[in-house]
């Protein structure tokens, strides 16, 4: 074809004696890193070394290029990708054989019949033994792939990774590739092009020859590039597609430390490796929605499926297997991405932290202290064990070093059991912990298992009686009416006595004074001189001796009941009344959500509580620290303790249950709540299944049974008496009120009889 195009061309053109012209449009379209050349590229090299050559050489473009591509089912990029390798090749030929030839440049070489154009057509390509290796230079030098060892894995395993990802139901998802570079696009283009229209990624890394930490560099740019993919795709499939144990090591240790996987997205590694050089990938498939396909040959394929918490050396589970004449085959009753974390199939055994935190989790010494043994009991372990039952996997209890439950440092590190899991010393963490952003960004939470909130524990003060007592038996408002009655019937006596009698101006104050201090003094109970007044007045005088009469005998009743009660004071019944007094300590729980919070406030009454303890006016404690301090501490009311309201009622009951008595109370103000939920490491796929076991126990009530069970007494205390009534002597600061109140009466008769002197001797100086 080449011959005979190259024949209509000279003829298209006037015959000239001198220079002999020669066209060449090189149209091969194989890719010359997939080990083919053209002839004519050979036959440029043979004049640029200096053998004869043409007088004018023309090159240029055909018109059908691109269009070819169409019919051979070959994308544009894989066509630009042609171009560029074929200048890389002709332009230095052609730079060294300008100062011989006359070499012209077409803009477009028109073919006669575009759609005709067959593979046949392109050329006739040169195999290695028909060209002598002296005649080519070696960076010009293509052989053609045709023995299984030179081919790429996913060429060689082609059918199989189609059937795999034709098992796939959601044919929306994005389809991303990780390759060494040894995999050429059009295959991956073609395994792609059938199902995955929504979306192709393709991630080229090349190993070879690179520093360690430029490899780790560079990959770690590459995941962080899929990653975000990751997350703007509905879902998507990894494809790993690499004979190199280097490359796969990287990508494993890359997309672990930069969380490129998560449960949703399924991963395929494609490799002719024998198992037992991919030890180094054991994690990442154990522990992700994961099949390792290996290929024995071009006609076998087998599929492998690693199980979750496995010891590195176990042997994996096969699947399933495929040869060309039977097809994918299944070995087991399992798919081939089975949900491998719903219930395990090997029962592996996990580590879990715990520390106490009554009333869910509370610690139980036994043995002598040369052996003493630590358990726990309560409700979370009741939920461990229904886990464990259901998931199928055993346990290892074991307690944070520095009994925390975990908080961020200054240098960013974590303590506690948050800490643990963010280290991946263990597996979850059992708690349960109070949800938080800060903890979100190195842990993941399950479904909450209770909302908490905070208050505070304080002791319960002595029985006191109330110096002002004496006032209690009537209300305000009956005081006021009886203050105002007196006045009306003195004023009433007063307006009616110039009716019945004359009384001059001069004697019409005395009078006043002495109609009020009759009527006071019947009031107070005291004895009135008999008047020869008329009989209306002694009607009115009458009618007010016997309302003062029913007044006092129920002042009197009530005066002796309240003089017999107890008034318990309860002083902090808010976060502000702690505050607002100095003498007061608060204890915290060292490394909680609660403490990382109030550390964190900038403004408010929680940076208030960040200034006290600045001050000295905070003490951290463990929590298997509380039960002591609530005894000595917070008893004597020197202190008080601040943490969860479902915490404060197990020692407020235990209390209870020794002494019968409710000698603490907790605080009105509730403040800070929290949801608590178990922890699990970062994108673990054993999260969200807990959540799902977790779900069922607390609609079902599980949980708060459990808790009301663990707790006995737990409501006898909820809203205790702030008043007793008991049968003592009373002391003088009992009845201090009404000593005040004869102090303060003395001391208004002595600045009244002062200012009656002082009025007295005014008077007869203005007289004299």
């Amino acid at each position: 074809m080449v011959q005979e195009m190259k024949k209509r061309a000279s003829a298209s053109l006037p015959a000239f004696p001198s220079p002999q012209p020669f066209f060449c449009g090189w149209l091969g379209l194989h890719l010359l890193r997939c080990k083919e050349f053209n002839e004519e590229i050979a036959e440029l090299w043979q004049w640029a070394s200096g053998e004869p050559s043409p007088d004018l050489l023309v090159v240029g473009y055909t018109s059908w290029i691109v269009g070819m591509r169409n019919q051979r089912n070959v994308y544009t990029a894989d066509t630009l990708d042609l171009l560029m390798e074929k200048h890389s090749v002709i332009v230095p030929l052609l730079e060294q054989e300008k100062a011989r030839v006359s070499v012209r440049l077409a803009k477009k070489i028109h073919h006669p019949n575009p759609k005709g154009v067959t593979r046949e057509a392109v050329g006739r390509l040169i195999r290695p033994e028909e060209v002598s290796k002296s005649s080519v230079p070696a960076q010009y030098k293509c052989t053609v792939a045709e023995t299984e060892s030179e081919a790429d894995a996913l060429r060689l395993s082609l059918g199989v990774v189609e059937s795999v990802l034709a098992t796939l139901s959601n044919a929306s998802c994005h389809l991303v590739f990780f390759t060494d570079g040894s995999t050429s696009f059009h295959t991956i283009f073609r395994v792609s092009e059938a199902r995955y229209r929504w979306g192709l990624g393709l991630f080229e890394v090349a190993v070879d020859d690179q520093d360690r930490n430029v490899k780790e560099t560079h990959f770690s740019q590459i995941i962080r590039e899929a990653r975000k993919l990751r997350q703007l795709s509905w879902c998507m499939t990894v494809v790993v597609v690499s004979d190199d144990p280097a490359f796969l090591a990287a990508f494993a240790q890359s997309s672990l430390k930069g969380r490129l996987l998560v449960w949703s997205t399924r991963l395929l590694v494609v490799t002719r490796l024998p198992r037992q050089e991919l030890w180094n990938l054991h994690i990442l498939l154990s522990m992700n929605n994961a099949l390792l396909l290996i290929m024995d040959d071009a006609s076998r394929c087998r599929m492998y499926v690693h199980l979750p918490y496995s010891q590195q050396g176990t042997p994996p589970l096969q699947v399933a297997s495929w040869t060309p004449h039977r097809g994918l085959v299944l070995t087991t009753h399992l798919p081939l991405f089975p949900d491998k974390f719903f219930r395990f199939l090997q029962k592996p055994t996990l580590v879990v932290a715990e520390d106490e935190y009554q009333p869910h989790a509370a610690v139980l010494v036994e043995g002598p202290s040369a052996a003493r043994r630590v358990s726990f009991t309560g409700p979370m372990l009741k939920v461990l064990g229904l886990l464990a039952d259901s998931i199928n996997f055993t346990y290892t209890l074991v307690r944070p070093p520095d009994g925390a439950w975990g908080a961020k440092q200054a240098d960013g590190s974590w303590t506690g059991m948050v800490g643990m899991v963010k280290r991946k010393e263990i597996d979850i963490g059992l708690g349960p912990f109070g949800v938080t952003a800060v903890r979100a960004e190195v842990v993941d939470y399950t479904r909450p298992i209770v909302v908490d909130y905070a208050r505070i524990l304080a002791g319960r003060g002595r029985p006191e009686v109330d110096p002002w007592g004496f006032l209690l038996p009537l209300t305000p408002l009956v005081w006021g009416i009886i203050l105002t009655a007196l006045l009306v019937v003195v004023l009433a006596t007063l307006l009616l006595l110039p009716t019945f009698s004359y009384i001059t101006t001069t004697n019409q104050s005395d009078k006043f004074l002495d109609i009020f201090f009759n009527y006071l003094r019947v009031l107070l109970q005291q004895d009135i001189k008999a008047q020869r007044d008329h009989w209306w007045e002694r009607l009115m005088l009458a009618s007010w001796m016997m309302m003062t009469l029913v007044l006092t005998r129920s002042y009197t009743g009530n005066l002796m009941s309240l003089l017999a009660v107890r008034h318990i004071p309860q002083p902090y019944q808010s976060l502000r009344h702690v505050l607002d007094d100095p003498s007061t300590a608060m204890i915290w729980e060292a490394n909680t959500a609660y403490v990382q919070h109030f550390r964190d406030a900038e403004s408010g009454i929680f940076r208030e509580v960040a200034n006290a303890g600045e001050e000295g006016r905070i003490i951290y404690q463990r929590s298997t620290s509380f039960p002591e301090s609530v005894e000595t501490l917070v008893r004597r009311g020197e202190h008080v303790l601040i943490v969860e309201d479902l915490t404060e009622k197990v020692f407020v009951a235990q209390d209870f249950s020794k002494t019968g008595q409710c000698d603490f109370y907790s605080s009105r103000e509730m403040f800070l709540p929290l949801m608590f939920a178990m922890v699990g490491r970062k994108d673990s796929p054993l999260v969200p299944v807990i959540s799902e076991r977790i779900k069922s126990v607390t609609e079902a009530g599980l949980y708060h049974h459990w808790m009301k069970v663990a707790v006995p007494n737990s409501t006898s205390c909820v809203h205790p008496p702030i008043k007793i009534t008991v049968n003592t002597s009373l002391s003088v600061t009992n009845l201090s009120g009404m000593f005040l109140v004869f102090l303060g009466g003395f001391i208004v008769s002595l600045l009244v009889l002062f200012l009656e002197q002082l009025f007295s001797r005014t008077s007869q100086f203005w007289n004299a």
